[in-house]
């Protein structure tokens, strides 16, 4: 299998702010790459480098096998890209959106006509294909803009943070839209900063956090790399916090997480079944009022609190490095 996107040692500066410091990534053909970070992280950096929006200061990349600043032309062609913000021009009908991007592509009066059909057929955009965009919903404007990124039939596609703004039931439907794409030998590089979402579609994960790769493999293995699993219980008051918190010391293996206004303590543990008996038994001993109690395996939340120290929806710059 061969390499569609691959990065090496990417740097991109704005004035003081370090958005890449040596990016390094390898996306293989055919797959969901997931780039996970929190804002200010450099993935939507990493993505407008990628698709020629700008050059790096430093390092190379090559998508498709053509180099992003050499080729620029040529790979324009060949790539697509559905951004945070969906781009369609709202005095403009769906239709005549996807046909003005089939014409800037160069397919030509007839090809553009019927790619554009054919797009707002299978994104379910037909009814409304001939009503001007400006009236369109958030979630019919997303499907809109990740049609327009398809119409040249691209190889590779970035979608950078696609479902955000969307409610539930719209990101679950991009979602069947993105697995749809890749099953169809589609490369996609996909940006989020939802820990869900990267669960769902990825086959691989790299975490980047001040515009660097900290750790990339599947979210199994990500998981696999903060070992074991997380006892969780709800108690009574914050009397029984405390208690509980000291009762369970000897089983965690690593800090216990307390949310005192929740009554609700995380404690990391190993051992599976038995360790969850022994807590009750423990927690029983002590008069704990136990509302709910449950063991689970990390979350790629958990990976990245381990990683980087914060959680996935904060900024880490204050500044718009992406």
């Amino acid at each position: 299998m061969a390499d569609a996107i691959v990065a090496e040692g990417l740097v991109k500066r704005y004035g003081s702010v370090v958005a890449l410091d040596g990016l390094d990534l390898v996306v293989p053909e055919g797959t969901i790459t997931g780039l996970l970070g929190p804002n200010g992280a450099g993935k939507t950096t990493a993505v407008r480098v990628f698709t020629t929006l700008l050059q790096q200061d430093a390092g190379r990349a090559t998508v498709a096998g053509l180099d992003v600043v050499t080729d620029a032309t040529a790979l324009r062609g060949r790539i697509g890209l559905s951004g945070q913000y969906a781009a369609v021009d709202e005095n403009l009908t769906g239709f005549e959106n996807l046909d003005m991007v089939g014409r800037l592509y160069h397919l030509g009066k007839k090809r553009s006509r019927e790619r554009s059909r054919e797009l707002l057929e299978r994104f379910d955009l037909v009814e409304a294909a001939d009503r001007p965009t400006k009236g369109y919903s958030g979630g019919m404007r997303r499907r809109l803009d990740l049609a327009a990124a398809l119409v040249a039939e691209p190889s590779v596609l970035f979608l950078d943070e696609p479902t955000t703004g969307l409610d539930p039931r719209s990101r679950l439907g991009m979602w069947d839209v993105i697995a749809e794409l890749v099953a169809g030998g589609t490369t996609l590089l996909l940006t989020t900063q939802y820990l869900e979402e990267a669960d769902r579609l990825a086959d691989q994960i790299a975490v980047i956090d001040r515009g660097r790769v900290i750790a990339e493999g599947t979210a199994d293995q990500l998981k696999d790399q903060v070992g074991g699993e997380r006892l969780e219980l709800s108690v009574g008051s914050a009397r029984d916090v405390a208690t509980a918190g000291s009762a369970l010391a000897r089983l965690a293996i690593g800090e216990i997480v307390v949310d005192d206004r929740g009554h609700r303590l995380t404690v990391p543990v190993t051992g599976g079944a038995p360790v969850l008996v022994e807590a009750i038994r423990l927690l029983d001993g002590e008069g704990v009022k136990v509302l709910d109690v449950g063991l689970r395996r990390p979350t790629l939340d958990d990976v990245f609190l381990a990683l980087t120290g914060h959680g996935a929806e904060e900024s880490t710059t204050g500044g718009s490095a992406g």
